[in-house]
Order: structure tokens, then sequence, then C-alpha cells
């Protein structure tokens, strides 16, 4: 393809017009998910349906015996098929059974445990089982095939995006479905740094703007604040609620409705055709309330009826924890609320009238849906495609991780090596030894979270440095790298600097951290930050009294014919001092008897120097 401009204003074309190799950008969605390409004439378009009028392929698979059906005719087959109907697939995207325990009844179909060592969950349809991969490659693949269809090519590559607070595992799990589908992922793009690719590509090249994305989609909720400079996307922080979406609001009005014709959830639990059908209606009565002010439907014998002041009671708490995250995102970027030039929206949850409404409020200026908010994503995705391809060289995009990345160390603490809100691509190190005489092999175990405990946060995987030669306590050098690509998929480097001895891992969790758990890790940080510093500062205590009673065990052992026996049961009655005050709760009295160990033993650590001094001294003229 010819370097060419492109001008968003313009809009998608009827007629699908390319040439050459097309890599196409693909927003895979809780609910929706589409195709979209750069086209001759410079344009991002998305791909419509044989009519020419939708770009949305709904996110539902419907199993019908042997064959798969993706889209709007697997979605009419929720309320007559519900056990062989899958919908909502990416909440289930590396996750292990016990982190959607508490959803189960949101799902119409089996959801089992794998009962295997990696944990992963597993969707049963008839006497088949599916991962969520294997089920997100069935929508890749037929947005493929629909892109195929329309361009008439066979397309090989892609950009695939994803909720800026999925983790490693999830990442890794969607670029896998994009592989099974027969797509080479080229680069799994953040969903909100998509959108400001495809709103930031019109705006004239000398022109500088900070921007607010907000993203509530179907599943997921994403705030990312963005400067754009000469060409430049950077990425100033990132927060996200992400078991928040569209799916949440609709399970309000449901639990209003059942309380309103007093329906008892046992009968939904057994009747799962009844449980859709209600599903359904409560996310039209969702988008009727963003055009008028009443709903009335009847199912069975049941009234629903909800009017637009009784949604926004019912979506109000959950309106007001996309605002929070805002909040987070905009003390993370250190910039004040009226630098906020643009506020984009994105996702089809952001037309709750009550949504944008409290956007407008909070950030103090009309929010700017001049974009379909549905295709924003993937027309972002079409234009880092076409970035990748080399048609856009005066563009750079400088993306975040959005949470901490750090190993393991003694006591169980979280040392942070790449903290969050850090720039990507990023390799980022820290030099850390032995604790222990003779150690020829190190644990290193990698977690990502904010809290000061690794037992706290998420771990991502673990290896075993080997081979490390056997050296006193303190002298081996071990410099520990992470690696964190553009994609946010992160490797380990540990390598032993005296020998040379070197390993590097790419981290694979068997599962990922659940997206419901990420949303509340900066909160939960926030709120124990005065309670992790106090239990990190009683942890640090008690490693640095240990390696002190360690060091004294060994002073005596060294020099015991110097001292007499009361000196001897002197020092031995502080160091017990010291470790009644080690198996206790108080951190300034293992100070306290640090400082008296120290004092009591300096003066014979002295005399032990001197003797030592004058016996490597003797017979030598000075």
């Amino acid at each position: 393809m010819a370097k060419i401009s492109i001008n968003l204003q313009k809009g998608t074309v009827e007629k699908e017009k390319t040439k050459g190799e097309v890599i196409v950008g693909i927003d895979l969605g809780t609910t929706n998910s589409l195709v979209a390409y750069i086209n001759t004439e410079g344009f991002p378009v998305t791909v419509k349906d044989s009519d020419g009028k939708n770009a949305l392929v709904p996110s539902v698979i419907w199993f019908n015996g042997e064959q798969t059906v993706v889209g709007t005719a697997a979605k009419d087959k929720l309320i007559e098929e519900p056990h062989n109907t899958i919908f909502s697939v990416k909440r289930l995207m590396g996750k292990s059974y016990n982190d959607i325990r508490d959803y189960q009844g949101f799902f119409s179909y089996t959801v089992i445990d794998n009962d295997t060592d990696e944990r992963l969950v597993k969707v049963r349809v008839g006497d088949k089982f599916y991962n969520p991969i294997e089920l997100s490659s069935k929508i890749l693949f037929e947005l493929k095939l629909r892109a195929e269809a329309a361009l008439g090519m066979e397309i090989q590559k892609a950009v695939i995006t994803v909720p800026a607070y999925f983790n490693d595992a999830q990442r890794q799990a969607t670029r896998d479905a994009g592989r099974l589908a027969g797509l080479d992922v080229l680069r799994i793009v953040n969903e909100p740094t998509a959108a400001s690719l495809a709103y930031g590509i019109g705006l004239n090249k000398d022109e500088v703007k900070t921007i607010a994305v907000f993203d509530l989609g179907g599943g997921t909720f994403d705030i990312s604040i963005l400067r754009i400079d000469n060409g430049i996307f950077e990425v100033l922080s990132t927060h996200g609620d992400t078991f928040l979406g569209g799916d949440d609001f609709d399970r309000a009005i449901m639990q209003y409705w059942m309380t309103q014709n007093v329906i008892d959830p046992q009968l939904l639990q057994e009747n799962r055709a009844l449980a859709q059908d209600l599903r359904l209606r409560a996310e039209a009565a969702k988008k009727t309330l963003s055009f008028q002010d009443t709903y009335t439907d009847k199912l069975n014998n049941y009234t629903l009826k909800l009017s637009r002041n009784e949604f926004d009671v019912l979506a109000e708490p959950l309106v007001q924890r996309t605002l929070d995250s805002c909040a987070a995102a905009m003390r993370d970027a250190r910039i004040p609320l009226e630098d906020i030039d643009e506020v984009v929206m994105v996702g089809g949850s952001t037309r709750i009238p009550l949504v944008k409404e409290s956007v407008d409020k909070f950030f103090g200026r009309a929010v700017d849906d001049s974009i379909n908010p549905d295709e924003v994503v993937a027309l972002g995705a079409a234009v880092q495609a076409d970035i990748l391809a080399g048609n856009q060289k005066d563009i750079l995009l400088l993306d975040v991780t959005p949470l901490s990345l750090g190993i393991e160390t003694v006591g169980g603490l979280m040392d942070v090596i790449i903290p969050r809100n850090s720039k990507i691509p990023i390799k980022a190190g820290r030099q850390y030894t032995t604790s222990v005489d003779g150690q020829i092999k190190l644990k290193v175990a990698a977690y990502q979270g904010e809290r000061d405990l690794v037992a706290d946060n998420r771990k991502l995987g673990e290896f075993v440095l080997k081979g490390i030669p056997p050296m006193p306590a303190g002298l081996p050098k071990i410099e520990i790298h992470f690696l964190l690509n553009a994609d946010g998929i992160l490797k380990v480097r540990a390598k032993e600097l005296r020998s040379g001895v070197e390993q590097t891992v790419e981290m694979r969790s068997p599962y990922g951290i659940p997206e419901e758990e990420m949303g509340k890790m900066l909160l939960e940080s926030i709120q124990n930050a005065k309670t992790d510093m106090k239990i990190r500062a009683l942890i640090e205590a008690r490693t640095e009294a240990g390696q002190v009673l360690q060091a004294t065990e060994k002073f005596l052992k060294q020099n015991v014919e110097i001292f007499s026996k009361e000196e001897v049961e002197g020092v031995l009655a502080q160091a017990k001092g010291l470790q009644e005050a080690i198996d206790g709760e108080d951190k300034d009295l293992i100070h306290n008897c640090m400082e008296a160990l120290n004092e009591y033993a300096r003066p014979l650590a002295e005399r032990a120097m001197d003797k030592t001094i004058s016996e490597a001294m003797k017979g030598k003229m000075i």
C-alpha cells in the first residue's frame, strides 16, 4: 500500500477498496466485535455485513451439532438454546473456575473446573469442552472471513485490541486465539490507546492536545489520559474498573425487576431460557431509556416497567465507580482537570444519558462522541496496523503498563522493578545477592500488583536460576531484568555476574489476574497503605535482625577463645533478647535490641580485630 493521509471526518465508504497486503485491526469485544482496515483513499473503515449496513458482529457462538455459528444468527438462539449458545467469552479469558464462581448465575451455559494443575476454566457444550481461547478464536475466524469476503483477498495479519487492564496471561490468551484463527497477530493494543489513535489521527500535525479516553464497553471500563504532540501519542496514565460494563447495568435492571415481580433467583437458575429472556429485555430497556423516558414490556405473567429516573438510581453506583477511576487516573497523570482539552467517549455503554452527563460534569466540558463509539476502537486498531505496515512513519505510540511488576524478596515482600504507568516497551532491572552461605540456586518469582506483600498481589510465574558458584552470603551479584514489550507481555532475565550463569523466561501464568481483582488492586493499595507500611517495616526489621543474629553466631564461633565466659554469656543474653523481639510485633523494640547488641559487642569486635591484625603483622616490619 502507498503512503496515504487519513481523514476520519469522511467516515466509512460503501465500496471496500484496497490494494496490496492488508493488515486489519480487530476489536474483540465482550458484546460485539468488528474488523477495520485502511482503504486506498486513506480512510480507516469498518467492514460491513452483506447488506453494507452493520459492522458489528455479536460476540455470540451457537453450537449447532458439529457446526458453529457466530454473530447475529447465534444471538437469536440465546433464548431457544441457552446451553448451546455462548456469550461474554471475553470475561472468561485467562480465568480459573474460582475467579468466575460468583458470576456463574450470569452465564446460561455450563462453566466447569478443568481440574488440572493449570486450573483453566472450561465451557461444556454437549459432550465437548472448550476453553476461552478456542471460543474467542471462533469469533476472530468469523471476522477474518468477513474481511476476506469484503476485500476479495486472504487476510493473514492483524492488530487486536484488549482492555488496558488485561494482564500478561490475558494478553497471551488473546494472541493465541488470533493464532488459532489463522492470524499473525502483529500487536496487542490497549483499547483506549487505539481509540486515541482514531481520534488524534485527524488532528493537524502541529496540534498539541491532552485528551481523556473514557471507554465503557460491554464488560470492561478503562480511562486513559494521553498527550498528543506532533504525532507522538503518549499515555500519561491509565486506570480501570475491569469487571464493569454494559452487562452490569443489565444485571442491575434484572435485579430490580426480580424484586418488583417477586421472582425467585432459583427459578432463573433452573430455567435458563427465562433468565436469558429477562437479560435480553433488560438490555433492550437500557437502550430504549437512552432516548425515551419509560420502558414497558411483558414476560409471561411478569410486568417489566422502568422509567428513566428509576434507571438513573440503579445506574448511579456503577457510574460513580467510573468517576472514581477517572479521579485516580488524573492523580497518576499529575495534571489538573482544566488541562484536559477533549474527553473522547468509547464503547456502546457511553450512550447512557447519565454516563454522558456525569462525565461532562466531572471534566467540566462537553464530551466528544463525534466518532461512532462502537467503531472507534476498531478504527484505531486499523490505524495502528497501518503504522506497522510502514505507511504512517510520522506517528509514535508510547503506551504504559497499568500495574506494577516486581519480584518476591526475603520476608515475602514485593520489590517493584517496573512501577505502574511506566512507558512500554521498557527494560528495567536491579541487583540482588544471596542470603545464605554456599547458596547455589535462587528462585525468581514475578508478581503483579500494588501491595507491599506478595501474598496480596498476583503471581505471574517463577523459575529457578541454577549453577551459582558457592560463595559466602552477600558475595554473588545477581542481576534481575524485566523486559516488558509493546504488547505488555513480560520476560524475566536473571544473571549471576561473577560466573555468567544466566536464564531468561517468558512469564506465562496458568491463568490471569481476575479482571475484577485487577480493578480493585489500586484501590486496596490506597486503603491499606498505612497497614502495608507497618507490615513492611516490621518484616524489614525482622530480616535485618535475623542477619545480625547470624553474624553474631558466626563471630562467637570464630573468636570464642578470646573472650571470657561472662562476655560470651553477655552476648548470648543480648542475642536472646533480640530473638524474643523478632518473635514479637514491635518494630521499634527490634531496632532497640539490635542497637543494644551492637553496643555490647562493639568493644569485643574491636578486640578481635586487634588480635587478627597483630597476628597478621607478626614478624613483619612497617
